[in-house]
């Protein structure tokens, strides 16, 4: 996931909030986060979920959780960002399954992040 026109502002306690969310978000839902790490415009997250669940739904909600908690927390500092209208995430999204490649060599990479 990509903060909206890749603003660098995934730094900091907002950075850690923005993990913590989404580790709140997967235990509501009941999907495992593997690994998770920020850069400062997006995220790579590693997780295992339900096979009825869709990846597209996934992303929708956690952008959407995460933007509602980030604009609550933060509002004064994104009102500068994004003055327009309150939005966080981008509608963009990197997704794949990682097939041959183990879940080990995914989440070192993921944890090199940032």
């Amino acid at each position: 996931m990509y903060t909206c026109n890749r603003k660098q502002l995934l730094k900091g306690s907002i950075a850690d909030d923005v993990k913590q969310k989404i580790f709140d978000i997967a235990n509501t839902y009941g999907y495992e986060i593997i690994a998770i790490e920020t850069d400062k415009d997006h995220i790579h997250f590693l997780l295992s979920y339900d096979t009825t669940d869709r990846v597209c739904d996934i992303v929708k909600i956690v952008n959407q959780e995460t933007t509602y908690y980030l604009w609550h927390k933060y509002g004064s500092l994104l009102s500068k960002q994004y003055w327009k209208k309150k939005i966080f995430g981008s509608d963009g999204y990197f997704a794949c399954s990682i097939g041959e490649v183990s879940s080990a060599t995914i989440q070192k990479y993921i944890e090199s992040q940032g």
